[in-house]
């Protein structure tokens, strides 16, 4: 009788384990507020639930859930702390997440909504109540060390609007397609819902959707066919943070599409690439009350009317592909050609993947930061009954000046320091950049020499892997004296390097140019800690730090790393593969001519380097004038400093693995651009030089063939005599090591 009542009191017990599995945990974000509302430690914690503390950072920042049995002592643990902390809305500014921000009125009560968020320039929502001005977008590509324009707006999260009146349903003409990937339907990283998230029109009165569908849509004009986005095209697709907003219909228009909406086929503004004030189809927008963002009608056009506790949100995103939408730069030279049922499959794949395309794959990949971390929530006042907006722990929630050192020249925290004429020394601005760096020729060595080939490899995804659990300042920077250095504390410090003595064989980690530095100079936090990991003892004499600080990125580098090794499966490239299997099927997809995929994989690398790049987007425009502010600088995400540290992480990374190279098998690169390195070798592969131990793996904390992110792959192989010219010209063979100039066509 005993066992067999030990054996149902274990039985209850699983079930409540696996009940607490499910919903006992609250969100990521209330459990950092309970704890440090406690005072506990991350140590204590997991000392008490016998994990690592790593484990327990990735409870709070939502990487991770805890499993049972843990994970029923964790949601006991902080029931107990809810119990001694509640929330209060005087002394915490981290309220909990309410459990049901959007209530169905009742008979008798009328419960609080949530209240519109206030606006920021990066969506183009604007606020409850009507309103003349719009937000701003932008249509412009960048790259991790280039400019563009980035989009600005406005948004506000709005009550659930009532029911809408029954609308027929769209009429299919087709039965469903095949997926991209020939697998089944599109999935990305979520199942679509209702029609997708995107149509590409075909100019004959059909939207080709997911799947193969094909919709019936208004030909008439472009506010009817806007209305007809909004609702009986079921267009859609899903927001990533519980705190974020759905993703807006996007109206990709091909060729015969534009003509029919009366848009011409060619843009006389080409400076501005933007539609003239008073072209009718403007002025048809304007009679039906839609409005645009203060970017005006260019090939990413974001059209809305003002959100109302009625309406909710209405905004409608188009790509019109003959103004040069989809940048061949990123995606591929004959994509904007595809067939109109193609196209659709191609973006609801990178859709589904990363996101909606909102612009460039730039302007997409900081849309994806904020989308993955909303800067505001709501939140309940216990003391009103009122529903308020609050910050979203770990997110960037309003804008920030950068520090003197971080801005550039352009910004008016540097105006106000220097004239305009003045250049700026190393001691006076942070030069964060990649790599750019060939070894002197005079360097080579006779074994060198009778090599007979130059191979070139490239490191995958290089910045999305710095951005992996790198702490970023979330906060302004504060200005302190003689420093001790905090290797965990992210800002910039200036400090003297010139004294370290490396070998000239390999770059400088501390500059981009590669040469060793030779004076007092500024560095962000990983290139400063890398120098400790030299030898050096940094003594830095004044620094910018950032207390209010956390890994902001890494939602962000985790969704496009799946999105990555999705893509990368679909080409038949896996990270199982061993490297010379690996070296294969990348040979055999390089070879295999265009495919639907590659376009998707070129897509999501753009997305990495550029969305970093628009970190520190400069400003746009002949009419600019040096000193004034300019709209990118609105934006909660227009951080310098934060695509600094990735930078800074990318090249400190790169160096490590050449020095280790250098120090196991005495190979030294002979020039580095970006994540790409050339070494001499005696064969044409990389397979020819890349050292490996002796049990015939790769060598730890170098360079590993494969399909990850980090990993390596073969970059291009040109013949010892070749790269030899180039560094007797001063020409770097890294940028030409494909046959073509890389950085040219967005490498």
């Amino acid at each position: 009788m005993h066992n067999e009542q030990e054996s149902l009191f274990a039985a209850v017990d699983a079930l409540l384990e696996e009940a607490a599995a499910k919903d006992a945990l609250p969100h990521p974000d209330e459990r950092k507020r309970l704890r440090e509302a406690a005072g506990l430690s991350q140590d204590q914690i997991a000392k008490a639930l016998s994990v690592r503390r790593e484990t327990v950072t990735s409870w709070e920042t939502g990487r991770t859930d805890p499993r049972p049995p843990k994970r029923a002592a964790y949601a006991r643990l902080l029931d107990g702390l809810a119990a001694l902390h509640p929330i209060n809305a005087v002394n915490t500014p981290h309220p909990a997440p309410p459990t049901a921000p959007q209530q169905q009125p009742t008979e008798t009560t009328e419960p609080p909504k949530p209240p519109q968020q206030p606006q920021t320039p990066h969506e183009p929502a604007p606020a409850a109540a009507p309103s003349t001005t719009g937000p701003s977008t932008t249509a412009s590509t960048s790259t991790a060390t280039g400019t563009s324009t980035a989009p600005a707006g406005a948004a506000a999260p709005t009550p659930a609007p009532p029911a809408p009146a029954a609308t027929p349903t769209p009429r299919l003409t087709t039965p469903p397609r095949p997926a991209l990937t020939g697998k089944g339907p599109v999935t990305g990283n979520g199942p679509l819902t209702g029609n997708g998230p995107l149509a590409v029109l075909d100019g004959q009165g059909q939207a080709h959707t997911a799947g193969g569908q094909i919709l019936d849509h208004p030909t008439k004009d472009l506010p009817t066919l806007i209305s007809w986005a909004l609702t009986e095209a079921d267009l859609h697709s899903p927001r990533l943070h519980r705190n974020g907003k759905d993703g807006d219909p996007l109206l990709v228009l091909t060729p015969a599409a534009t003509e029919a909406l009366g848009l011409p086929l060619t843009l006389e503004d080409r400076r501005g690439l933007r539609l003239p004030e008073d072209h009718p189809v403007l002025k048809q927008l304007a009679k039906a009350k839609w409005q645009l963002t203060r970017r005006g009608f260019g090939p990413w056009p974001r059209i809305y009317r003002p959100a109302t506790p009625t309406t909710g949100r209405q905004c409608v995103q188009l790509a019109v592909l003959p103004w040069g939408a989809l940048d061949p730069r990123a995606w591929g030279e004959d994509t904007a050609a595809l067939p109109a049922p193609e196209l659709a499959q191609l973006l609801t794949t990178y859709a589904t993947r990363v996101l909606t395309p909102r612009g460039s794959t730039a302007v997409t990949g900081l849309e994806l930061m904020t989308a993955l971390r909303p800067p505001t929530r709501a939140a309940h006042d216990p003391r009103t009954g009122t529903w308020v907006s609050a910050p979203v722990p770990g997110s960037l929630t309003h804008p920030v000046d950068p520090a003197p050192p971080e801005a550039p020249d352009e910004h008016p925290v540097v105006a106000a320091l220097y004239p305009r004429t003045h250049q700026r020394t190393p001691d006076e601005v942070l030069d964060e950049e990649a790599y750019d760096w060939i070894r002197d020729p005079e360097l080579l060595t006779d074994a060198e020499c009778t090599r007979t080939h130059a191979v070139g490899i490239d490191v995958n995804m290089a910045f999305a892997a710095a951005a992996n659990r790198l702490p970023v300042g979330l906060g302004p920077a504060v200005h302190v004296s003689h420093p001790a250095f905090d290797p965990k504390l992210p800002g910039c410090w200036l400090a003297d390097l010139s004294s370290l003595t490396l070998d000239p064989r390999l770059p400088s980690p501390f500059t981009p140019h590669g040469r060793p530095p030779t004076g007092p100079a500024w560095y962000a936090t990983p290139t400063l800690a890398y120098a400790a990991e030299l030898g050096h003892t940094p003594r830095p004499t004044e620094a910018w730090i950032r207390p209010d600080n956390g890994p902001y990125l890494d939602p962000w580098y985790t969704r496009l790393r799946d999105a990555y090794l999705a893509t990368m499966a679909d080409l038949g490239i896996t990270p199982a593969l061993s490297p010379a299997e690996f070296l294969k099927a990348m040979e055999e997809t390089r070879t295999a001519g265009p495919a639907p995929q590659k376009a998707v994989l070129s897509a999501i690398k753009s997305t990495v380097k550029g969305g970093i790049g628009k970190l520190r987007e400069r400003p746009q425009g002949a009419a600019y004038r040096p000193g004034e502010p300019w709209p990118a600088l609105e934006r909660p995400t227009w951080r310098p400093d934060i695509r600094a540290a990735v930078i800074a992480t990318a090249r400190v990374n790169m160096h490590r693995k050449m020095r280790k190279l250098a120090e196991y098998a005495d190979l030294h690169p002979v020039a580095v651009l970006s994540d790409c390195a050339v070494y001499l070798s005696d064969g044409p592969s990389p397979l020819d030089f890349l050292p490996r131990t002796p049990e015939g793996k790769p060598l730890p904390g170098g360079f590993r063939l494969g399909a990850s992110p980090g990993m390596v792959k073969h970059e291009g192989t040109q013949p010892l005599l070749w790269a030899v010219g180039l560094l007797d010209e001063g020409h770097n063979p890294a940028r030409h090591i494909k046959g073509h100039d890389a950085a040219a066509d967005g490498e």
